[in-house]
């Protein structure tokens, strides 16, 4: 990869094109449970004053009707996003009274499922359509791990790269496809490396005691309260509460558009055995939104994807047959609790200096065998990432994680100071040496850090959160600037607006309008 990639650069700048790369189009989506003073999920109604989650374009609802989303427009600079992203948080702090905005990826205590409120999205069609689809999740998951959160980073690159890179590598497709195929190639080497983010940014090593309860595990004992394991990274992105064997079967291909779009489509079409005896509609009330391995594609995880913006009433796998790939969403990201909006500028930067050599990099497909390793390799960094002496699989055998990440980071490091020397400064550099002194010392890994915070604190892992969310509140809320109190609040009213707007007009019954949406 790392000679492909010098080339890519070398022939970018010697062209006078290389300040496209400096041209990012990114944005944040990033999750965030309301909890009660006491550190247990709220029961309350998504509040009014936040505006309607059907119809706000920045603040939303995931799965549960506690669990808030925040989605930032699209900007020029990470720095940009995140300002947005500090507004969004401190507008919100304002409507929660004494609640409190979880500042972690793992939640907070929960009794029971019977506790976690489904997100509910009023009577219009559409609404009931985003609940039942959560309904269906309850069943076939369980409501625990759809509490949860966590952060999505949004990349794209600028629409005048494209051309230019297209007559660099004499390709003669169509420019979408061009693209399109330019950003799979990005996720595939993501894929291959993207180890290196668990390990990294990882943020969640322990959990409340609550989440398991009740559930076979292996997590050792931190306090009475608190479970994790001692070398874990990112628990998050682990298998614990997600036993899904109709999604291992899938073999999602993310080699190219065409065989990525026709897994997909297949999923949603394909009824599956164990759904079927959850039937649809039960005693009146709807399970779920039909017995397809996946109700719609949004149900597949995955730790990044292809996206574009959809056209209302279209689906996403549609989209991208028709329109191609416009950008990529890293999920992998936590929340890493010990900063005030989960992420940082630094990170931001590292991210889209990883990207671009992910995009940059590597032109071949991965087969079978390279998706065994990949998985692997997840599996040992998210449970065991900063264990003395890991071993990972490469192309080569099995080799140290220090090796293995550092010639990731030399790779990223020539990225880095292209990007540098065009925007000046050194952020981008300085981004990945913070990155090169966590591979020498795992102890400054975010992952280690919340592990000796919470055993220097004393607390339960729920405690701690509580108090960290606490301070994050106390140091955001106050730059709440009246412009933006004031964009926010004429959002709100709009899409409450909106939402009455919707549930008025004329519509079919909900049977007929889901047979419709299914059929499509």
């Amino acid at each position: 990869m790392l000679a492909t990639l010098e080339n890519q650069l070398e022939r970018l700048a010697h062209g006078g094109h290389a300040a496209l790369l400096t041209q990012t189009r990114q944005g944040i989506e990033k999750e965030g449970l309301r909890v009660s003073p006491d550190a247990h999920i709220a029961q309350t109604p998504h509040p009014r004053g936040l505006g309607s989650a059907l119809t706000h374009d920045f603040i939303t609802t995931d799965y549960s009707e506690a669990l808030l989303e925040f989605i930032t427009p699209v900007h020029d600079t990470p720095a940009e996003a995140l300002a947005f992203l500090n507004q969004l948080h401190a507008f919100t702090y304002r409507q929660l009274g004494d609640e409190q905005l979880w500042c972690a990826s793992m939640p907070c205590e929960i009794p029971s499922e019977e506790a976690i409120p489904i997100a509910e999205y009023g009577s219009s069609n559409v609404g009931r359509l985003k609940h039942v689809y959560r309904q269906g999740l309850k069943y076939r998951y369980g409501k625990m791990m759809q509490t949860i959160a966590g952060i999505h980073y949004n990349f794209s690159l600028p629409d005048a790269f494209w051309p230019v890179w297209q007559q660099l590598e004499g390709n003669s497709d169509s420019l979408q496809a061009f693209r399109s195929a330019g950003y799979f190639r990005l996720i595939r080497n993501f894929r291959r490396y993207g180890w290196l983010l668990l390990y990294l940014f990882g943020a969640s090593p322990a959990l409340s005691a609550s989440f398991m309860a009740g559930r076979s595990h292996s997590l050792e004992q931190l306090d009475p309260d608190t479970l994790y394991l001692p070398h874990a990274t990112s628990l998050r992105m682990s298998d614990l509460g997600y036993s899904n064997k109709a999604q291992a079967d899938l073999q999602i291909c993310f080699n190219h558009l065409d065989t990525y779009a026709e897994s997909l489509h297949r999923a949603i079409h394909t009824s599956h055995p164990a759904y079927e005896q959850i039937g649809i509609k039960v005693d009146g009330h709807y399970r779920q939104l039909n017995t397809n391995v996946l109700q719609i594609e949004n149900e597949y995880y995955s730790d990044v994807r292809p996206k574009r913006v959809t056209q209302s009433g279209e689906k996403p796998v549609h989209a991208l047959m028709h329109r191609g790939v416009e950008y990529v969403e890293v999920r992998n990201t936590d929340i890493n609790p010990l900063l005030p909006l989960g992420i940082d500028n630094a990170q931001a930067d590292f991210l889209n200096a990883f990207l671009i050599s992910c995009l940059l990099g590597q032109a071949d497909d991965l087969d079978e065998r390279e998706c065994g390793l990949v998985a692997e390799n997840h599996a040992r960094i998210v449970n065991r990432g900063r264990e003395p002496g890991l071993l990972l699989h490469s192309r080569n055998g099995e080799r140290p994680r220090e090796e293995l990440a550092e010639q990731i980071l030399d790779k990223v490091l020539r990225t880095a100071e292209l990007l540098d020397d065009i925007k000046g400064g050194d952020a981008h550099q300085r981004a990945v040496q913070a990155q090169r002194d966590k591979v020498a010392n795992p102890e400054l890994t975010p992952s280690a850090q919340v592990l000796n915070a919470l055993r220097e604190s004393g607390l339960s892992h729920s405690e701690w959160v509580l108090e960290m969310s606490r301070q994050h509140r106390s140091s955001i809320e106050p730059q709440l600037t009246a412009d933006t109190a004031d964009r926010l609040q004429q959002a709100a009213v709009e899409s409450l607006d909106q939402q009455a707007e919707l549930e008025a007009a004329p519509a079919p019954d909900f049977a007929d309008y889901l047979a419709d949406y299914i059929a499509g």
